[in-house]
């Protein structure tokens, strides 16, 4: 038998199927799935470490589940959908020349049939899965619910319904409709194309499969549709489309009641659809159809419009009344308002000889370094090498020294990579070399050293101070808001050590290495997980280098609101992490809350929002997601520990039901608060995030008079800065003061209120101060009463009271302060403004404002020179917040600042009219020979005679040291001030800076 001629033309070679293309494509999957496989089996790794394998696994088998359910209804309806409808094609046509045009397409089609109807089903499935995966929370907190114990005032259900049930069934009836709708339509497409369905000129014949098809699919729509407009019932108390939150009297007196309708309508439609595939005649149903969507259109939209407009709005205070009488209760029940202590405050405006007396112990612990403008200073004086840093903003804490509380500037040395020279930017030297910072720097916030520098309670290197040294607690940073992204440690025993520990002490002392000792990261030492490691970081030196060891550990996701991100998925995370020493561990302290939009008549309010100030503004802390919420509580309090990177959450709210549900799904991951040391206990504070929420409601919300409400006549705003340019919120802050209802200070987080702003514009005088006890108190696992306690006091418009921006005016236009600003200013140093903080003392509210100066220089920072004060119409000046107050009080403020013992000892400033005219005209002619050389030394300058110019430098520096001595003078012999001088002039040459939040 003779073989087929070949069909290659003669003198060409026979080309074969290749199999490098498919080759390449299964390397490629290979290669994709093993780095897929890296950043799962890494994460692994990372949460078995850490001992929250639990949450990564309980989160990822709940999206998995709720994937593969997704996939398997919508692969399950489509593919159904299409194989019926192919099953059910007719085996004639009616007509031949459509049957001719779908023939064509069949043809085309049937090569790929059996991949597009399996094919397309897996399309919609994946996508549906992935939909359907990221609902995990909503549908873990149905399954695991805790009632509040609290019905919604129209309804009579439980809040976790809304909370909880609600979200979960809208849900999966959005998800049906969805699975619905895209099976409905691939049936429709597969039936035309199969001839059930066609387009005829006398109308569309449709098969009696079609029919049936098309009927079942539609009753099951309408059927989800109701069940829709059933939920949508409920989710009215949700509106937060009008003015105010809830369902109100148009949507109880209309929406509810033709959403009813509607459900009813869409069941009885959807039994008339299944009537129709029966009986095999569609009158009934179209018509049913047709009168559902004109139900939908004047029930649904124009008989609430005109309920509203011609019902309501004529009569809206009256009709209203009950449903904002809600929204009041239940967005004061959200936010945790409804337990404010109110008290009105009948301020006095006159500042009075001995007036502070009452508020001694909150006088002497005024704070007077801003956390802000001091982080320059801590870096100058602590930072000791290029690859160390302190972060922009520091933190406001307290500790007990001597037994008495004192409020402290807090921050700790961390790493800067970024500090090493460009020849020792090596990768061994930025991940095996240079690993963690050391050692934290305090100083105390009331007071300073006579050159104006911060009184450190704990610095230096070695780590020396009150709150302990290298062998009373650890001072190694690994774990911080500036860590490098990951760093490789540990070793054998005996092996020698390789990280830069600390730099000499003192002199002749030589750096000193260290090796990490703790459990701080997954082991990278064999090779298996050095490849994945290499993988994740995209580093081939990983994987090659001899700084690898068989011990070593990768530590990476450093930063602590990343670490309690990742470990508490379900919590918001506060902007501002805070370190604090703490049972011989440096730790940090992370705030998170338990939030939901579904709260019934609460008001929404953005985070971001809400939060931002001119903090977040500077970008000093992170700012909150741009997500709306109605409920929250700061129901867990998270340690991080700086050496070894563990993560502790405590359930802090115990009352609060979205926790208690969390823990019911993750069952080891949270500790009870009573396992807090008492350490811990001491520097737990009142979140600022949820304190700056709580403020953005209480601008409205301290009005529970449903008519003064509606009137909306008494709201309030939070003021702006007044120490930097932009309109930005100003920040509470942290400081230790006695309320007027209090018997001793305690330590509070702080904020003011002035008149509604409208357009811009507003009275800038007080109306409200917020303070919020943070004090849970020192004993193991016992929280203080009145922690968390909210006290506003309501200042009677009356008073008068000046706000912060007008305290800050009055300080800016004094024109005798002014001069000894400009003094200061001379030879280009800038004076900075710190934070302006407000004090309910004396029977009215005291402003107290920190004045620094900073030289020119790459090396300059700020000193605190001076001191403003205000109380009513009236402001003291002076280098001590002790004599500022003094002046301000007739001479005797009746209390002592903390910063006292430096009165007399810092150069005075020319704040009080008065003196000798020997000393005035000293002050004259050295005030003359300091500008004098300023003149001389910029025309030296420009002519490039830099000799010259040095020489009226050093002029400069003698005359301005004569000017400082007959100020002295001038203050040694000036009466002392009844009224205080004002405050310092805005010049251009001025920085102003952003007040501390603390």
């Amino acid at each position: 038998m003779s073989r087929p001629a070949s069909t290659v033309p003669p003198g060409r070679p026979q080309t074969r199927r290749g199999a490098l293309t498919p080759t390449l494509i299964i390397v490629a999957l290979i290669v994709v799935g093993f780095i897929f496989f890296a950043n799962v089996w890494t994460d692994v790794l990372w949460y078995q470490q850490l001992g929250f394998f639990e949450v990564f696994m309980t989160e990822n088998l709940a999206r998995i589940g709720i994937f593969l359910t997704g996939f398997a209804v919508m692969f399950a309806a489509v593919f159904f959908a299409i194989r019926i409808a192919y099953h059910a094609r007719p085996v004639y046509a009616p007509d031949s020349e459509v049957r001719d045009n779908l023939n064509r397409y069949q043809v085309q089609l049937e090569p790929v049939r059996r991949v597009v109807m399996v094919g397309l089903p897996i399309l919609f499935g994946l996508f549906a899965g992935s939909a359907a995966a990221s609902q995990w929370q909503k549908v873990l907190l149905f399954f695991n619910q805790e009632p509040f114990g609290q019905n919604d005032p129209q309804f009579g259900l439980d809040i976790s319904f809304y909370l909880m049930t609600l979200p979960f069934l809208g849900f999966v009836t959005g998800f049906l409709i969805s699975v619905t709708v895209i099976a409905g339509l691939a049936g429709i497409l597969t039936h035309y194309l199969y001839g059930s369905i066609r387009i005829m000129e006398r109308g569309i014949f449709t098969s009696r499969a079609a029919q049936i098809h098309l009927a079942v699919t539609g009753a099951a729509f309408l059927v989800l549709l109701g069940i829709n407009f059933w939920l949508d019932r409920y989710s009215t108390v949700q509106n937060s489309g009008g003015r105010w939150a809830g369902a109100l009297y148009t949507d109880v007196n209309a929406v509810i009641p033709t959403k009813a309708i509607l459900a009813v309508a869409a069941a009885i439609v959807a039994v008339l659809f299944i009537v129709a595939a029966v009986i095999g005649k569609w009158r009934l149903p179209v018509i049913g159809t047709a009168m559902l969507i004109i139900t939908a259109i004047l029930a649904g939209g124009v008989y609430p419009w005109v309920i509203q407009q011609f019902q309501v709005r004529p009569s809206e205070q009256t009709l209203e009344n009950p449903y904002i009488k809600r929204n009041i209760a239940m967005t004061r029940a959200a936010y945790g308002l409804d337990k404010v202590q109110e008290k009105r405050y009948n301020a006095t405006t006159n500042a009075t000889t001995g007036a502070l007396a009452p508020d001694a112990q909150t006088t002497a612990n005024i704070r007077l370094l801003d956390p802000n403008l001091i982080s320059d200073a801590f870096s100058q004086l602590e930072q000791y090498r290029p690859y160390y840093q302190f972060p922009s903003a520091l933190n406001v804490d307290r500790y007990q020294i001597n037994g008495k509380t004192q409020d402290t500037v807090i921050a700790v040395r961390e790493l800067n990579p970024d500090g090493l020279a460009t020849n020792q930017q090596s990768w061994l030297n930025r991940h095996v070399v240079y690993t963690h910072g050391y050692g934290v720097v305090a100083a105390k916030g009331n007071k300073f050293t006579v050159d104006g520098k911060p009184e450190f309670l704990q610095a230096g290197i070695p780590t020396t101070g009150v709150l302990g040294n290298d062998s009373t607690y650890q001072p190694r940073i690994y774990f911080g808001q500036n860590s490098p992204d990951y760093s490789i440690v540990g070793a054998p025993a005996g092996a020698p050590h390789r990280e830069q520990d600390r730099p000499a002490g003192k002199e002749g002392e030589s750096d000193t290495q260290y090796t990490f000792t703790g459990n701080g990261g997954p082991n990278v030492g064999s090779f298996f997980n050095k490849i994945l490691y290499a993988i994740k970081f995209q580093s081939s030196d990983l994987l090659l280098s001899d700084g690898v060891n068989a011990d070593s550990q990768i530590l990476y996701d450093r930063d602590p609101r990343d670490r309690v991100e990742k470990v508490a998925p379900y919590l918001t995370v506060d902007g501002n992490a805070y370190p604090a020493v703490v049972d011989g561990r440096v730790k940090w302290i992370v705030d998170g809350y338990t939030t939901s939009p579904y709260f019934p008549y609460s008001q929404q309010e953005q985070l971001s929002a809400a939060t931002a100030d001119s903090q977040t503004a500077a970008n000093r802390t992170v700012a909150l997601p741009n997500n709306s919420v109605n409920y929250i509580r700061n129901s867990v309090k998270a340690t991080v520990d700086a050496y070894d990177g563990s993560v502790t959450l405590y359930a802090w709210d115990t009352q609060d039901p979205v926790l208690k549900s969390w823990q019911k799904i993750f069952p080891t991951s949270l500790k009870p608060y009573s396992e807090m040391s008492g350490a811990l206990m001491s520097h737990v504070r009142y979140p600022e995030d949820l304190f700056k929420v709580q403020r953005e409601l209480l601008g409205r919300y301290h009005v529970t008079n449903p008519d003064a409400f509606y009137t909306n006549n008494d709201a309030w705003s939070v003021p702006n800065d007044p120490t930097v340019k932009d309109e930005v919120k100003q920040p509470p802050y942290y400081m230790s003061l006695k309320m007027p209802d209090q018997s001793k200070p305690a330590f509070q987080l702080t904020s003011s209120f002035i008149p509604q702003v409208v357009n811009g514009n507003a009275r800038n005088v007080l109306y409200g101060y917020l303070a919020a006890d943070s004090d849970a108190g020192n004993q193991k696992g016992v929280k203080a009463d009145s922690y968390g306690q909210l006290r506003l006091l309501q200042i009677p418009p009356e008073t008068q009271v000046p706000g912060p921006g007008q305290a800050q005016n009055k300080f800016n236009s004094d024109p005798t302060v002014s001069q000894a600003l400009n003094l200061l200013r001379q030879g280009a140093s800038a004076v900075l403004n710190g934070n302006l903080l407000t004090l309910p003392v004396g029977g009215g509210m005291a402003y107290v404002q920190p004045v620094y100066l900073r030289s020119t220089g790459e090396t300059s920072y700020p000193t605190l020179q001076r001191v403003l004060v205000a109380f009513g119409d009236k402001i003291g000046f002076a280098p001590t917040l002790d004599e500022a107050l003094n002046q301000l009080f007739g001479g005797n403020s009746g209390a002592a600042a903390g910063d006292q013992p430096n009165n007399g000892q810092t150069p005075s400033s020319p704040t009080a009219p008065g003196g000798t005219p020997t000393a005035k005209a000293d002050l004259k002619a050295a005030l003359d020979d300091a500008n004098a050389a300023i003149k001389a030394g910029q025309e030296a300058l420009a002519k490039g005679d830099f000799a010259t110019y040095g020489e009226q430098q050093k002029k400069l520096a003698a005359s301005l040291q004569k000017a400082l001595e007959a100020e002295a003078k001038l203050e040694t012999t000036a009466p002392t001030a009844g009224t205080a001088s004002p405050a310092p002039s805005a010049t251009p040459s001025a920085t102003p800076s952003t007040a501390a939040g603390g």
